[in-house]
C-alpha cells in the first residue's frame, strides 16, 4: 500500500531515523573547535592536539590547577585567556612540546608559567626543579615578576640569577642557602 503523510510528518519521521552516531558527534565537535580557533586566529599544527580553553575556570575543572594559582590569576586581573593562552596552556598541561609565536604583550609568559607550576604540583626541598633561561635581563625580570605573582601563597620559591660568578658563590656546593 501507499503511505500518505504531510511534509511535516515526513520531517518528523526522518528525524526519528537519523540518530547521531559517535563519528558524527566527533565531527561536529571538531568543527566547533575549528570555528573557535578560527574566530580567535589560533593556528595549530600537529596531531591529537588538546582542545583550547575558553575561560580560566576550565583550568581548575579540567586540569586540576591549584586553587591558589587560580586565585592569583583572578587577582592579577586576568579574566579571559588570550589566544596564545587558550591553546598553549592545554598543550603544555598535556606534557606536549610546544613552539609558539605571538606578539609582544599577548600573554606568552603566563601561558607557560601556569603549566610549569601545575606540573611541579607543590614545593619540595630538592634543589632547583625548574629552570627558565631568558635571552635578556628584561625578559628574565618580567618572567620572575609574573612567576612571583602567580605562585604567591603556594610555597614555591622563585629566584632570578643574572650573574654567573655571583651565582656560583651564592648557590655553590658550599652555600648555606639550599635551593
Amino acid at each position: 500500500g501507499i503511505k500518505w503523510m504531510s511534509s511535516l510528518e515526513a520531517k518528523i519521521e526522518d528525524a526519528k531515523d537519523k540518530k547521531p552516531t559517535a563519528e558524527k558527534l566527533e565531527r561536529l565537535r571538531r568543527e566547533k573547535i575549528n570555528r573557535f580557533r578560527n574566530q580567535h586566529r589560533i593556528n595549530v599544527q600537529g596531531t591529537d592536539l588538546p582542545d583550547p580553553i575558553a575561560t580560566f575556570d576550565q583550568l581548575q575543572k579540567e586540569y586540576k590547577v591549584h586553587p591558589k594559582i587560580m586565585e592569583n590569576i583572578q587577582a592579577a586581573g586576568f579574566h579571559v585567556p588570550t589566544p596564545i593562552q587558550m591553546q598553549a596552556i592545554p598543550v603544555m598541561l598535556h606534557g606536549r612540546e610546544l613552539l609558539a609565536s605571538a606578539p609582544t604583550g599577548s600573554g606568552k609568559t603566563l601561558a607557560f608559567c601556569i603549566p610549569l607550576l601545575t606540573h611541579l604540583k607543590q614545593p619540595r626541598n630538592k634543589g632547583f626543579r625548574a629552570l627558565i633561561i631568558s635571552p635578556t635581563r628584561e625578559l628574565a625580570s618580567q618572567t620572575h615578576r609574573e612567576l612571583v605573582k602567580l605562585a604567591e601563597g603556594t610555597g614555591f620559591r622563585i629566584h632570578m640569577i643574572h650573574k654567573a660568578a655571583e651565582a656560583a658563590k651564592k648557590f655553590g656546593p658550599k652555600s648555606s642557602k639550599k635551593f
